[in-house]
């Protein structure tokens, strides 16, 4: 009787720890994965809110660039204007990509905000007039990075 209990005592404890071990692997499995998949997004984050800001920065250069070849009456005018329109398709599809990895719609108002203070640099008449589009595109820019920030923890 006595050896009958003992084995059921082992067994069930076999059992028990078994479970128990399943559990916990199946814990420590989900942990990671969650940890992974929050790298992965933070990763994706950095990637694509650096894509944006670097691609607005392409942008306000390109549109300075426009902005002088076309007040000194420069021959590559109006490839200069190609390559500004080029380089604002680059930052609005950077700007989607970005918006798409944030639920923020003060993140996104933003980046566009960024955006649109880059494209009124080419309005301005004079040098005088374009500096502050320029101040003000520029520190949208670095505004932009600034929140961003906040969706990238340990950044």
């Amino acid at each position: 009787m006595d050896a009958l209990a003992a084995s059921l005592v082992a067994v069930f404890g076999t059992a028990l720890g078994a479970a128990l071990t399943h559990v916990f692997q199946r814990r420590n499995a989900l942990r990671a994965e969650s940890v992974a998949r929050e790298e992965r997004l933070r990763q994706e984050r950095v990637a694509a809110f650096s894509s944006f800001a670097g691609a607005l920065a392409d942008y306000r250069r390109g549109q300075l660039d426009h902005w002088y070849a076309r007040r000194r009456g420069e021959p590559g005018a109006e490839q200069l204007r190609r390559e500004a329109a080029r380089l604002r398709a680059v930052a609005l599809e950077a700007m989607f990509r970005a918006e798409l990895l944030t639920d923020s719609a003060e993140l996104a108002a933003t980046g566009r905000r960024a955006l649109k203070e880059s494209d009124r640099m080419n309005l301005s008449r004079t040098r005088e007039e374009l500096e502050g589009p320029r101040a003000r595109s520029r520190e949208a820019v670095y505004a932009y990075v600034a929140a961003a920030r906040e969706w990238v923890p340990g950044a």
